[in-house]
Formats: structure tokens, C-alpha cells, sequence
């Protein structure tokens, strides 16, 4: 049986995570680097040092040391834990108090379409707006103490780190899937009988494949609340779950590691397929002239991009409903409800995870003998898209292959490469990947 980790479990590891990291130097706006696979004594480290005003930097544990090291060096934390060993360590601190609420939020990266990893920092808070980070969330995704999220998603990954932060600070409890598998899924949910989880399309695309296969229909009612977002979700997908978890259980919102813009009941779904739902409270989303959704949000959800302020300057701006931000989405707002027409330029989203074609194709670029090259998404049936590329120059292949599994992590990695006499490309030069990436 999986772990389960109660809040009162993790408040006595939390105190003590604080005192470890008050005894090594840290202090208030350090950072500390976690590139270890996700746990429940990973979320209870995440609370202790956010609770101290230490911020928590989640990096995928398999990330290259091209890509952890690019990180690490912008980022200069005081601490680096990229082992479980490193991580228990932390448990024996001596106890501290804390701060109610944590005092920031972890700082995620993302990459962008410039291929460099930008930080997403919030700042630290002030006690009143700390408050309401937590708050929000509670009202919003009904938290208590009688839930039991069963972490399903990488850890690391904003939306699932912060359901079992919510979770724990509610006074509830968690455990964590090692890897989304159907079989230990089916298992924990028997035998936990689990509140609440975050997924995305593809753990439902999985889950689904197998019940068919294996002819089985799981007693799923323990769920009160299933979310999914990360992907475009199939109409089929979604309205199965609406049907296996029931249309009052499950939810989708739509947003990206900067913030949250809208959150959607099943039945506002239903009632208006195709929708994204409305702002989530206390945010308003518009649209400017040329279609680009932007996200007026409270204080306690703004953010700049660590040691980025021309690119912070770019993604924010002023509007009657107050500060605004973007990721470069495209939609429309009618009636108060969101649709998307199409996601940030040249993103690749496989399996929930972003995949950013400039920064593959900067990993790439160096290859002895390669001319050009580019980086695009084509349709695949389990992971939503997959990664590939097209190639010009004498360079071969094995080598792209070498040198993308020495620097990428296996999402980023094209599953494809093609080699062309030349790039399609526009008279401006701009790389037409929609070409590239038809059938």
C-alpha cells in the first residue's frame, strides 16, 4: 500500500525541514534546488522551506547536466538536494516555528519560445497575501480535512505540487504514485479510496485503454474532485470521464506554470462545449486586438521571470481591470466564457509536458554538419503530439540522437528526425512548421 502522508505527519516535518535548512545558512529569499523524484517528504520539504521564506526551486529529476546546469547557474541557490538521501536529511533538522502560510511560491521553470529557462517568481509575500494564495485555492478547489489526493502527475510539475500543498494545508493528507501506471492506480484508489488527484489527458487516455482491455468498471466514488488541464483534452476523453467520475466530480482549467486563468465545472462544459470555463475568482481575462488572452490577477498571483526583466516587461501590462499577463495564447471571451483558438506559438505539449521547439533546437545546433534545422509537433494518438524534427546538411542522424539524449531530457527528445534539401520557410525567413508537421 502507498504511504500516505497526514498533515499533522508533515507539520512535525516541516518544522524540522526548517530548522535543517536554518542550520545550514539559509535564510530568508535563498533558494534551494530540488532535482529529485516526487514523495510525500518532497511536499513536506516544499511547505517547510516556503513556510520559512526559503523558496523551493522543483526541477525535473531527469533533466541533463546541460539543461540542470544552465538552471542551477542563473539561479545560484544556496542548496542543492538531487538525491532521496539528501532530501530525508532534511527531516532531522531541529524543530522552528514557521509562518502560517508559505511565504511564496515555489519558483517553476519554463521555457518559453526563446529556449533559455525563465524562473517564474512571485516574490515573497506579505503575511495578508500569503493568506489569500491559500485561501483562493481552498475556496476555489474545496480543500479539507477529509481529503486524501492521491498525486498522480510528476511532482515537480506546478498543478500537482500545488493540489497536495492545498491538500496539507487544509489539514488533509496525500500520497504519491511513484509513475502513472493503470494497474497501481486501480490499486490505490481500492485501497486508499482517495478524495481528490490532478491529471492530464493522457493518464485518462491510459486509464481508459486499459479498462477496456482488461473489461473492468472501478468503484470510483470516492472522488470528489478530479482536475485535468496540461493538454487539449479529446472531446471522447473528456466526456467519459464526465461519465466514469461523474459530471459533478470532475473540473478543467486552463493556464500555464505563470498562472491560472479559468477553471470549468463539467457541467459548464456540457452546457457549452468546447469552452474553458470563466476567470477563475478575483481574475479577469480579455482579449486585445489581435485575439491574445491576457489575465488581470491579484496581487498574491503576479510574478516576474528571475534575472529576466525585458521579458517580464514583455508579458505584463496595464489594464482598467488592473496588471495583466500573457503567455502569448490565442482565444476569444464570449459572454464571460474562454475558448482557446490556439495555444502560444510553435508550443509542443507531449504528455502534458511543454516542449519548446527553440529549446531543442538550441541543444542541436552545434551538431557538426548540420546546416538547418527545426523542431515541430505532429499528432500522436496517446501523447497528444509528439516531438520531431527536420534537418538539412550532412550531418547523421545517430548524431542528433547522441547528442539530444546528452543534453534533453526524454520529453524534449524528437522521437523523428527528417532530412530535407531545405526548411519551408516564409519570405521573412520564419520557419513554417504547420508544413512540417502535416501527415
Amino acid at each position: 500500500m502507498l504511504p500516505v502522508l497526514t498533515a499533522a505527519q508533515s507539520e512535525h516535518d516541516q518544522r524540522r525541514v526548517a530548522g535543517a535548512l536554518a542550520d545550514r545558512g539559509l535564510t530568508l529569499g535563498d533558494r534551494v534546488v530540488l532535482s529529485v523524484p516526487g514523495s510525500p517528504t518532497y511536499v513536506s520539504v516544499v511547505l517547510g522551506a516556503s513556510r520559512s521564506g526559503i523558496v523551493p526551486v522543483p526541477l525535473d529529476p531527469r533533466l541533463t547536466p546541460y539543461e540542470r546546469d544552465r538552471i542551477i547557474a542563473d539561479v545560484s541557490p544556496a542548496l542543492v538536494i538531487d538525491d532521496a538521501a539528501g532530501l530525508d536529511q532534511l527531516l532531522e533538522g531541529p524543530a522552528t516555528d514557521l509562518s502560517v502560510d508559505p511565504r511564496c511560491r515555489p519558483m517553476h521553470f519554463t521555457s518559453g519560445t526563446t529556449g533559455r529557462p525563465k524562473g517564474v517568481w512571485s516574490g515573497l509575500l506579505s503575511p495578508q497575501d500569503a493568506a489569500a494564495l491559500v485561501q483562493e485555492e481552498r475556496e476555489l478547489w474545496g480543500f479539507c480535512a477529509d481529503d486524501l489526493d492521491l498525486v498522480v502527475s510528476p511532482i515537480y510539475h506546478s498543478a500537482p505540487l500545488r493540489f497536495a500543498m492545498g491538500t496539507i494545508l487544509a489539514g488533509g493528507s496525500i500520497a504519491v504514485l511513484p509513475a502513472f501506471d493503470p494497474v497501481d492506480f486501480l490499486d490505490a484508489v481500492d485501497t486508499l479510496r482517495p478524495t481528490s488527484m490532478f491529471c492530464v489527458p493522457a493518464h485518462l487516455q491510459r486509464l481508459f485503454a486499459h479498462l477496456d482491455e482488461r473489461g473492468v468498471s472501478p468503484d470510483l466514488s470516492s472522488f470528489r474532485l478530479v482536475a485535468h488541464a496540461g493538454a487539449p483534452c479529446p472531446e471522447p476523453i473528456r466526456r467519459r470521464a464526465h461519465a466514469l467520475f461523474g459530471v459533478d466530480t470532475v473540473w478543467e482549467f486552463y493556464g500555464s506554470t505563470e498562472g491560472q486563468f479559468t477553471a470549468c465545472p463539467a457541467a459548464e462544459w456540457a452546457a457549452r462545449p468546447g469552452t474553458l470555463g470563466r476567470a477563475r475568482p478575483g481574475r479577469v481575462v480579455t482579449t486585445d486586438e489581435d485575439g491574445q488572452l491576457w489575465c488581470a490577477v491579484p496581487p498574491w498571483a503576479r510574478f516576474t521571470y528571475w534575472n529576466a526583466p525585458e521579458k517580464t516587461a514583455a508579458t505584463w501590462r496595464d489594464t482598467p481591470d488592473g496588471p495583466a499577463f500573457s503567455v502569448g495564447d490565442l482565444g476569444r471571451v464570449d459572454d464571460g466564457y474562454v475558448h482557446l483558438d490556439s495555444r502560444r506559438e510553435d508550443l509542443i505539449i507531449s504528455g502534458g509536458v511543454n516542449v519548446y521547439p527553440a529549446e531543442v533546437e538550441a541543444a542541436l545546433e552545434d551538431a557538426p554538419g548540420l546546416v538547418d534545422l527545426a523542431v515541430f509537433g505532429r499528432d500522436d494518438e496517446r501523447w497528444g503530439q509528439r516531438v520531431c524534427a527536420a534537418y538539412v546538411g550532412a550531418v547523421d542522424e545517430q548524431t542528433l540522437r547522441d547528442l539530444a539524449a546528452s543534453r534533453l531530457s526524454p520529453p524534449k527528445r524528437p522521437k523523428t528526425y527528417e532530412r530535407l534539401d531545405a526548411l519551408p520557410r516564409t519570405a521573412t525567413g520564419k520557419v513554417r512548421r504547420t508544413e512540417l508537421s502535416a501527415p
